[in-house]
């Protein structure tokens, strides 16, 4: 990152970004990979190396990917299981993280640095992204054109910097939800945990995730890349920071998994839980994302998650607005459909917490052998083990037509991720072949084919594409002549649910906006069209 006493900020940017984070680094190689002009400060001038987040889902992954993050990108290890014990009717709940979906492992582990370095390595291929530590915000005010930002560095000398919008990724402790009045509404809990990191594990530390829920002393316990392994314990009444940092007392704790001549700390950290979110994630030209906006209890890991979620729903809305391919109105739908499903992560999280800390033996008894007892129903514990208690990310309301159809796909959420076979006879990853634009895509039919000339006039100068999936057990010729479409086919039963003939739209974000059948094309090219950058918004149509 570039830092300097003089502050050689540039007068104006597209967008400003307070924070640096990871949260902050992923939406600014988005907002890059989209061709869009974006400012980043940062009153750190380097990434922290120490582990904070430590787990991804297939979701985050995904986005990564999204991002241009190769699949080696940073060091991970993939977590086959996640097993729950109680000192008093044992092992009493499990969940499968085997197999993958939409082509990512369900769960990971990884070094929060190694993300970081590799988030900035991608901002760094954008020259029209630029990145400077040591500078905080100090104030800003919003007018019809934009946002005046005032930043200070450690000398104090001041700088402004207009934007045409700015976006808060600056953690638990932000400034610019501060700035608009957004004051954290939730449960703070109670209770502080002690984090331990130890490193030189390597060979000797398990190879899944574990939660021992004592009351008496609540222990999540994992791996980590590079020989770490982390534990988490629950403090007591009365014990305090100082007393639970000491190296004696850490060695008592690891007793029963380290021997304390074997014992190597990487890190220690005294920190408690918070289950918080903001009313709105934003105010006019100001946006917030990651722990600015929504913060999650640690108990299923998706506080980097649902920031990243973030990133990857506001930065194509901000790059389609700021370049004026869209009308400023689709930004309303950031909140519209991120803030419901933050607030049910933490609603999940804050039970998951209930089970992971009881507060005394015979509550512990009675929750952990009910979920026991459950376990015994091949229907609840398929629930519980295959994720399906987790709150699928779906919009009920936002930039997307409502509707069902015979397709089986859900309008407002992700278009599944397969495998397709490219005409270089490679094979790609859907998400890769879709690229960063909206896409009306033909299953077994070209979809440029249906469209009349304006329309596809139109679409291609809103820069939409098309591409034509046509699916590998069609023993005829696709239907429809293929016209211009990219042409690719379907792989290991991709698609194969879905009629031949279907037509599917899809965002940059890979959310369904609108499907149907063949002879609707115009219709919904048109539909969406307005949606986007029409004099009629349909946000709020049903």
């Amino acid at each position: 990152m570039t830092t300097s006493n003089v502050i050689p900020l540039p007068d104006k940017t597209d967008i400003l970004i307070v924070g640096y984070g990871p949260v902050g680094a992923a939406l600014a190689a988005l907002l890059g990979r989209y061709g869009v002009q974006a400012l980043v400060i940062d009153k750190a001038t380097d990434v922290l190396l120490m582990p904070r987040a430590i787990a991804l889902d297939n979701e985050a992954l995904r986005i990564l990917q999204m991002i241009g993050l190769a699949d080696d990108a940073f060091e991970k290890i993939i977590i086959p299981e996640v097993k729950m014990h109680s000192p008093y009717v044992r092992q009493f709940g499990r969940v499968n993280a085997t197999g993958t979906i939409d082509g990512h492992p369900k769960l990971v582990t990884f070094y929060q640095p190694d993300l970081e370095h590799a988030l900035r390595k991608q901002v760094e291929r954008y020259p029209q992204v630029q990145c400077y530590g040591g500078l905080v915000l100090v104030d800003f005010v919003q007018d019809d054109a934009g946002v005046i930002a005032t930043v200070a560095n450690e000398q104090g000398d001041r700088a402004t910097v207009r934007a045409q919008y700015l976006v808060g990724a600056d953690g638990a402790s932000s400034k610019v939800r501060s700035l608009i009045g957004q004051d954290f509404q939730g449960q703070t809990y109670a209770e502080d945990w002690l984090i331990v990191d130890v490193n030189n594990r390597r060979g000797k530390a398990i190879d899944h995730v574990e939660f021992i829920c004592d009351p008496h002393r609540p222990t999540p316990h994992m791996p980590a890349p590079g020989g770490r392994e982390r534990w988490e314990f629950m403090l007591q009444p009365g014990e305090t920071r100082e007393e639970m940092e000491h190296p004696d007392r850490i060695a008592e704790l690891l007793a029963p998994w380290i021997d304390a001549k074997e014992l190597t700390i990487e890190r220690t950290a005294v920190y408690r839980f918070h289950a918080r979110c903001c009313n709105r994630f934003q105010q006019d030209r100001v946006f917030l994302i990651g722990d600015a906006a929504h913060i999650t209890p640690p108990f299923v890991g998706q506080g980097l998650v649902a920031g990243l979620r973030d990133a990857a729903n506001l930065g194509w809305k901000l790059a389609w607005v700021s370049q004026g391919k869209a009308v400023a109105h689709i930004l309303d739908s950031y909140d519209q459909e991120r803030r419901p499903h933050a607030k049910k992560m933490i609603e999940l999280a804050k039970f998951m917490g209930h089970m992971v800390m009881p507060s005394n033996a015979l509550l512990a008894v009675a929750i952990h052998g009910v979920m026991k007892t459950i376990r015994l129903l091949p229907a609840a514990r398929a629930f519980f083990e295959e994720l399906k208690i987790k709150p699928a990310n779906r919009f009920q309301h936002g930039l997307f037509i409502k509707g069902s159809a015979k397709s089986g796909l859900q309008r407002g959420g992700q278009i599944p991720q397969g495998r397709l076979h490219l005409q270089n006879l490679e094979s790609s990853f859907s998400d890769d072949v879709l690229g960063d634009a909206f896409t009306l895509i033909g299953v077994g039919i070209d979809p440029q084919s249906l469209l009349g000339a304006a329309t596809t006039a139109h679409w291609q100068h809103a820069g939409g594409r098309f591409l034509h999936i046509a699916k590998a057990d069609t023993k005829t010729d696709p239907i429809g002549a293929t016209q211009g479409s990219d042409t690719v086919t379907a792989l290991d039963g991709f698609m194969a649910a879905i009629p031949s003939g279907w037509l599917v739209i899809t965002r940059p974000d890979r959310v369904v906006m609108l499907d149907g059948s063949s002879t609707q094309a115009n219709s919904l090219v048109n539909q969406c069209l307005k949606m986007i950058n029409g004099s009629i918004f349909f946000m709020m149509c049903s």
